[in-house]
This record gives C-alpha cells, sequence and structure tokens, in this order.
C-alpha cells in the first residue's frame, strides 16, 4: 500500500493535487458534548451567563472549517464554498453535525471534522464555568461525496453502509 502522505524517503509530505480537476465534493461529520443534567436544563432555558452558547459555537465551527489548514500540516488550502454547522441540545448534550461543501481539487472531510471538534469546544468553554465534567466525544465523519473514491455514508447514516 502506498502512502501518499510520505516521500521516497518516508518523510511526510503534502500531496500534489496541482493535475486533478476541480469537482463538486461535501462531507459531513457529527459530534457530541455531553453534559450533565443541569447543565442541559442551563441550554434549554437559555440561562448560560456567557450568553447564546449555539450561536457561538456555530460560528466557531465555520470559522474552523475556513481554516483548518492553519491547523492540520497537510491538509490543502481550499475554496470552503459552503459550510453549515447544526447544534441541538438533547437530553444529555448538544449534538453537532457539520456539512462543508466545496468545488475544489481534493475533499473537505477534515474541514466538516474540524467544524465539529470546534464547535464542540466552543459549547465547552461556554459551559465550563457551569460544570467541569462536560466532554466533547465521537468525533466522526458520517458521508462524503464527489471526487475519485464516490460517495460514501456510515452505517445509520443515510445511504446505508460503504
Amino acid at each position: 500500500m502506498d502512502l501518499t502522505h510520505l516521500d521516497e524517503r518516508g518523510q511526510a509530505r503534502m500531496v500534489d493535487v496541482t493535475a486533478k480537476q476541480p469537482t463538486v465534493r461535501s462531507a459531513t461529520a457529527a459530534g457530541r458534548v455531553i453534559c450533565p443534567p443541569h447543565v442541559v436544563a442551563a441550554l434549554r432555558d437559555d440561562d448560560v451567563p456567557k450568553g447564546d452558547v449555539l450561536a457561538v459555537a456555530r460560528i466557531a465551527g465555520i470559522a474552523a472549517a475556513k481554516r483548518t489548514p492553519e491547523l492540520l500540516p497537510l491538509a490543502h488550502v481550499i475554496g470552503v464554498h459552503g459550510a453549515v454547522v447544526d447544534l441541538e441540545v438533547v437530553d444529555d448534550g448538544v449534538e453537532i453535525t457539520a456539512t462543508v461543501r466545496t468545488a475544489d481539487r481534493t475533499g473537505v472531510e477534515m474541514e466538516a471534522l474540524t467544524a465539529v471538534a470546534v464547535a464542540g469546544l466552543a459549547v465547552i468553554d461556554m459551559v465550563k464555568g457551569l460544570d467541569k465534567a462536560v466532554e466533547l466525544a465521537n468525533v466522526r465523519l458520517v458521508a462524503k461525496s464527489g471526487g475519485k473514491s464516490g460517495d460514501w455514508h456510515r452505517y445509520g447514516f443515510g445511504a446505508g453502509e460503504s
């Protein structure tokens, strides 16, 4: 198996995608911030002292998607043409889903994952004064479309297992 991010000497390198044609690509990631019941109640009552937790986390996630190559040294600088970050307060915390789209030479899986992770960290930052036991969990890719490898969906999320 050839490892694309290693050169002939085994050193890390950025994959050259210059010759690839831009195509429409999309990726969706998900994760959860697990919170104790009193934090969930504060989120539902909009009673978190730092302000609108979901709005801050949504903006943090979108900004993070656009800055992924600054955080991951081998990620390509690509045009993030669309980023949607959805947050929902559920019984045990906050569910986060991010979908990122581009028309570029490489995919946006890392951008979607980064959006979820940073949105989750923003939730934690906003509620940590209420309880330090909150935690970010289960950040994962749930779907991708476009590019050479085509479409993929995690089992239980959309089109079935790939």
